[in-house]
């Protein structure tokens, strides 16, 4: 009778798991102290996270850190703030009715709707993924002298890596997200000691200014930070992972999952919060301090970090952090891609090809832009990127917050109303941004 409760707002049974082959396969202790159910619920966030600090939000951050100094921490906390309700919507949908966003649209809308919905997923997906060779590419460039052509070709290797990680088990999965995370907090930890930043214009970075919206280019800026921050496939993503858990599936057994995963989401967002603002941070520091506003590129910041800094190791923990986060994002990329194509099409495809269509998509555009262009074009090409997931992000974040406010489909875990009103205004608020990002971007504004 309880199943049915919980089903009555849905109008077809959800037979097939999401993720099916590593769903509730992470053993979750009933009667063990806190501390050891937070850690039983600790991985998802950190998987969450990488998309927050992937090599998109590089080229956004240093942009806007070199041309306008700290005032854009302001919008790096606010779409922190968006991040962490909208992702607690999304576990919270995964948690309660046992699907993850991509089937809850399937049920819901008509068939045409879903796979327009699944294409923009696919395109956003695609979009990520090219930020993320991109930045493995220029990572490789900087710290091996590997051509951006050759290293276009390499990163499509890693599918084997992900493929071996995927079939040890889910949790080698977070671990090595664990230990990626790891190097890019180091990383930054030492270029921020060595920038030397102001604390009390750091400070007042983080208050709002007006000034964000009558400039049209810091405008321009943070609706890519904006774009690069809350990333559309996370909301897909987290609803889906949370159910690897093996937690009651009972009111009470439910109740406790959302609670630990929610803590485990904020606390690994405000880490994504860390890396992203140090980034704007060292940026603003060192290139903006020093007259070098112009700078928007992540080769001409990795020249210029060595002698404004005076540090050798500068540059080298830059390029790692980059590889790094490339190579993060590329995991969580993945997982996304199959959660869609079986969420919205109920179509289950073997990972490896899975990986290679979503890997194709990506590396077709970044080799032609790369032989054309070189790296100015890659660095455009990253920038264009991010205002594709910005753009995409209102077709993921209306479904969430419609379903989640939904009380046939929650039962007594449907949205309260202080919650309701406030995830409403973010999905208005990120829809009128976006508007004004179509307006600006093709009547030239800019």
């Amino acid at each position: 009778m309880q199943k049915k409760k919980y089903s009555i707002g849905w109008r077809n049974e959800n037979k097939h798991p999401s993720l099916s082959e590593v769903f509730s396969s992470v053993s979750v202790p009933q009667q063990k102290g806190i501390w050891k159910k937070l850690f039983a619920f600790t991985g998802p966030g950190l998987l969450i996270a990488v998309g927050y600090m992937d090599p998109g939000n590089w080229a956004t951050d240093i942009a806007g850190g070199a041309k306008f100094g700290y005032m854009l921490l302001s919008v790096i906390f606010i779409s922190n703030f968006f991040a962490i309700i909208l992702q607690h919507l999304a576990l919270k949908l995964g948690i309660v009715c046992e699907r993850d966003l991509a089937q809850a649209c399937r049920d819901h809308y008509s068939h045409f709707i879903s796979f327009i919905l699944w294409i923009l997923c696919e395109i956003a997906i695609a979009a990520c993924d090219l930020a993320e060779i991109i930045g493995s590419v220029l990572a490789l460039k900087l710290l091996l002298g590997i051509p951006i052509t050759w290293g276009v070709l390499i990163t499509a290797i890693d599918v084997l890596i992900i493929l071996f990680f995927q079939y040890k088990g889910f949790r080698y999965i977070e671990s090595v997200v664990a230990v990626l995370i790891f190097t890019i907090l180091i990383c930054f930890s030492f270029e921020i000691i060595s920038s030397k930043p102001e604390i009390f214009p750091i400070l007042k970075g983080i208050v709002p200014d007006p000034e964000i919206m009558k400039n049209s280019h810091s405008f321009y800026i943070s609706i890519g930070i904006l774009g690069a921050t809350v990333m559309p496939h996370n909301l897909y993503l987290h609803s889906s992972i949370i159910q690897t858990r093996d937690y009651p599936r009972t009111i009470e057994g439910k109740k406790m999952a959302i609670k630990y995963a929610t803590i485990d989401s904020t606390l690994s967002l405000s880490l994504a919060f860390f890396i992203n603002a140090a980034i704007l941070i060292i940026s603003a520091a060192t290139f903006h301090k020093a007259g070098h506003t112009e700078v928007a590129d992540i080769m001409d910041a990795h020249k210029l970090l060595t002698p404004i800094l005076g540090s050798s190791l500068a540059g080298v923990f830059f390029a790692l952090a980059l590889l790094a986060s490339g190579q993060n994002s590329t995991l969580t990329g993945t997982l996304a891609g199959q959660i869609v194509m079986e969420g919205f099409l109920n179509i289950k495809l073997k990972p490896w090809i899975r990986r290679l269509i979503t890997r194709l998509m990506a590396i077709v555009p970044a080799m032609i832009v790369s032989i054309v262009y070189g790296e100015k074009g890659t660095t455009e090409l990253l920038i264009i990127s991010q205002i594709i997931l910005s753009i995409q992000l209102s077709f993921a974040i209306i479904p969430l917050v419609n379903f989640t406010g939904d009380s046939e489909k929650m039962g007594p875990f449907v949205n309260g109303l202080i919650l309701k009103i406030s995830s409403w205004l973010i999905a208005i608020i990120i829809v009128l941004l976006n508007l004004f990002l179509l307006y600006d971007t093709f009547l030239g504004r800019r």
